[in-house]
Order: structure tokens, then sequence, then C-alpha cells
């Protein structure tokens, strides 16, 4: 009886599969597609007082540009919702997106001024490969429990170091 072996691309086919493989990893859309489904979370860039979460600019009354992101529009807290930095917008999307609670039926709407920012980019990449990480050692798991097997203990090392290398 031949051994079932745990293979790369074994793998790589369940996390595809799961929406998180390197089919998606080469694709930024299909990435973002993922994640976004993944959380059941939605942008926009059209206003609406119902959305969940708020990413905009103000201005300051001497002139300068700054960026919130807040649950409450109504209820902006200059020491936890403003940032004077766009690129910080990242973690507080990603923290956002990471702990929602939207459903396929009634996903988090996220509104945004303008969609095609690089801090959405970021925080898609992160949460991305956080995702991948997670899938990976479920997909072992799995494939574990239904009797796969490492041909080689070092293998499995390698196969995470060169998921760690593609995700970097």
């Amino acid at each position: 009886m031949s051994k079932k072996l745990i293979t790369d691309e074994l793998i790589n086919k369940r996390l595809e599969a799961k929406g998180f493989g390197e089919k998606q990893i080469n694709d930024e859309d299909l990435a973002k597609e993922s994640v976004l489904k993944h959380f059941n979370v939605e942008f926009t860039n059209n206003y609406s007082s119902s959305a969940d979460f708020y990413i905009y600019e103000e201005s300051t009354a001497d002139g300068y540009s700054v960026f919130i992101a807040t649950y409450d529009q109504d209820r902006v807290n200059v020491n936890e919702n403003v940032y004077y930095y766009d690129h910080d917008l990242s973690d507080a999307l990603k923290e956002f997106i990471k702990y929602s609670n939207g459903d396929e039926e009634n996903p988090e709407i996220i509104y945004v001024d303008d969609l095609h920012q690089q801090f959405i980019d970021d925080a898609i990449v992160q949460l991305f490969e956080y995702l991948a990480e997670r899938f990976e050692e479920e997909v072992i798991d799995e494939l574990t429990n239904e009797g796969y097997e490492y041909d080689d203990p070092k293998t499995e090392a390698e196969f995470i170091n060169k998921i760690d290398v593609i995700l970097s």
C-alpha cells in the first residue's frame, strides 16, 4: 500500500479552493475578493450615514489635511480617530475588518472617500497573509487527519519557509 503524501501541489490546490492559494497570491483582485468575502465586508465611496466604519480626509482650521477613521462620525475622538499620515490608516482598517461582524446577507460596510488609497491595499495584503497562514495550517491538519503524511520530516519546514518567502 502506498503512502498518501502531503505535497506542495496538494496543499496549494486546497488553499486555492478556500481562496488563499498561489492563484490568489498572484492576483491582487482575487486576493482582495477572498479577504472581503471571508470577513463579509464591502467598501464603498458612496457616503451613507449607515456605514459601519468611515475613513475620510478632513481639513483643519489652518489648512492641514488629517484623516479620520471611526465607527461613529458624530463622536470623533481626536486621540483615537484622527491620523496625520494616511499610511497609518492601514492598521485601523485592518483591525476593523479583522474583528467585523458581517454576514453574507448583511456585510459590514466601510465608507472610504477614495477607494484607490494605498492604505487599503496594505491592509488587504496583511489580512491575506494572516488568513493564508491560518488556512495553510488548517489544510495540513485536514490532510494529516485524512491519513496523509510528509515523505520527509524536513519537507514540512521547507514548505513553510517557501510559503513565507512567497508571502513576503
